[in-house]
């Protein structure tokens, strides 16, 4: 019964319009001087009888097709099923299953997305205990507090939180961006003095040569993120005292590359061209407490939505290459 209240809603204006045209043809021959009342009347019904047998066909057509729309579906494969005869009902039916596809996409792009921010926020937090377990202890310890080992561990949470902020505001990265010209000497300056207790406590020591002229078209916030991250890795992936982290750059072809390289223990060839996948640590992260394998994926990502391509070349004991390239300017 509803499927037939949908069918005449959905043809009303054909009848009226099949109405008001055979009454207008008759109106003609009336005009015209016809007046054969039993031809009218002969007419009449004749388009009555062909309207009606035109619309039950179309009726019997589609019945299957208002039988599934009208039908509250209890599962989605329900939804999906080919009923439709007449190309429009069947050309609605292939652009409800291309929707159906798009939404597939999303929702697992969304469900892909939801699931590494819990499995990151679950590492990151179960690595926070670290610190925190650490600093009871100092706390306990009657005797003189260790600040250098209190600051050690601040320094820790420091990062840890600077990393979990970076991964939450990746997601509306567009909005916190801002492109502005920066130097860049000055820029990765200030990042080896952020870290400077770091390469205090490994050992190691960095070594710049960077153009004093160099500006590059870049967010300050962001690309210090970046550089923070390859520096961090540099100094705790090097683990033999007195060596170098060398942070220099060049020009090619209108584009400077800023090139960082330590003398760490390297990375494996099988783990190369998947460091920069999330909560990858491979053989060198799970020699360290700290890895959570989404420094390189975020530094990537960062780095991608910048415009600026990263590389990253490494031998087993010679250490690791990291290049970020992007357009340049000087100052005249």
């Amino acid at each position: 019964m509803d499927s037939i209240k949908l069918f005449i809603k959905d043809h009303i204006g054909f009848l009226i319009f099949n109405l008001l045209l055979v009454l207008f043809i008759l109106l003609l021959y009336w005009l015209d001087g016809f007046r054969n009342t039993d031809t009218a009347i002969y007419t009449v019904i004749i388009s009555i009888i062909l309207t009606i047998t035109f619309l039950f066909t179309r009726y019997v057509m589609r019945q299957s097709f208002y039988g599934k729309i009208l039908q509250k579906p209890l599962k989605m494969e329900e939804a999906l099923q080919k009923n439709a005869k007449m190309p429009e009902n069947i050309a609605t039916e292939k652009y409800i299953h291309e929707l159906y596809r798009l939404y597939e996409l999303e929702a697992q792009a969304l469900y892909a997305h939801q699931k590494r921010q819990m499995q990151f926020m679950n590492q990151w937090v179960h690595q926070m205990k670290t610190p925190i377990s650490v600093l009871e202890l100092l706390l306990q310890d009657e005797t003189e507090l260790d600040r250098e080992s209190v600051r050690e561990e601040v320094e820790r949470l420091r990062r840890g939180l600077e990393t979990v902020l970076m991964n939450a505001r990746l997601d509306t990265f567009e909005e916190d961006m801002k492109i502005e010209q920066v130097a860049l000497l000055p820029l990765v300056s200030s990042v080896i003095n952020e870290n400077k207790r770091l390469f205090i406590k490994n050992q190691v020591y960095p070594q710049i040569k960077v153009d004093e002229d160099c500006i590059v078209a870049t967010d300050a916030k962001w690309f210090k993120f970046i550089v923070g991250q390859f520096i961090t890795n540099a100094v705790k992936y090097t683990f033999e005292k007195g060596k170098k982290v060398y942070i220099s750059s060049s020009h090619d072809h209108g584009h400077v590359i800023l090139t960082i390289k330590d003398e760490g223990i390297g990375i494996p060839p099988s783990d190369l061209k998947r460091v920069t996948k999330a909560f990858f640590t491979g053989e060198n992260g799970r020699k360290t407490a700290e890895s959570t394998g989404m420094g390189l994926y975020l530094a990537k990502e960062v780095c991608e939505k910048l415009g600026h391509h990263m590389e990253i070349d490494s031998a087993i004991g010679e250490g690791t290459t990291v290049r970020i390239s992007f357009k340049c300017h000087f100052h005249e």
